[in-house]
């Protein structure tokens, strides 16, 4: 038999290996890329350990994770917000329904305020077909009421990225 896969083995750690899934699994599982995966655990939202021939076995707490880590990543959430909210689910234990309704109602207020922006942005474009650009002075969306005046002539403006 393959290690990890003896059913006459009792003591926890090799009951656990038992029930671990490889990268392979795991991918085909959650729909994920294996190297999504690999990318997911770079930066700290899922873990492995290494068997001792040194292949990654994943709990299969996992597989919720990575369903969370997409549907959040699915409505804008950063990695780095993501990260943040599975940091506070105690390792080894799959997500329950409760967890998720902490972590959707974390998320949710940051959706209201990113809809609320969109939603005033869309509502100001239609001022933009009357400037198209050309006014700088009296575009609503990168110079509303003339701020940009206030610090003199020349160029204010740079793009951050």
């Amino acid at each position: 038999m393959t290690e990890g896969h003896n059913s006459k083995t009792a003591s926890g750690a090799e009951s656990s290996i038992r029930r671990a899934l490889t990268v392979g699994e795991v991918a085909e599982r959650s729909g994920v890329a294996v190297s999504a995966l690999h990318f997911y655990e770079r930066k700290g939202l899922i873990s492995s350990w290494r068997t001792s021939g040194n292949q990654r076995r994943y709990s299969r707490d996992v597989l919720r994770r990575v369903a969370i880590i997409k549907v959040a990543q699915s409505t804008g959430i950063p990695l780095a917000g993501i990260r943040k909210a599975l940091g506070t689910l105690p390792n080894g234990r799959t997500p329950t329904a409760k967890d998720w309704s902490r972590l959707s109602a974390g998320w949710r207020e940051d959706l209201d305020q990113r809809i609320g922006q969109l939603t005033r942005l869309r509502d100001r474009l239609q001022d933009c077909i009357g400037c198209g650009c050309l006014s700088m002075d009296t575009c609503p969306l990168r110079n509303p009421g003339d701020r940009a005046a206030e610090q003199g002539s020349g160029a204010h403006y740079l793009e951050e990225k």
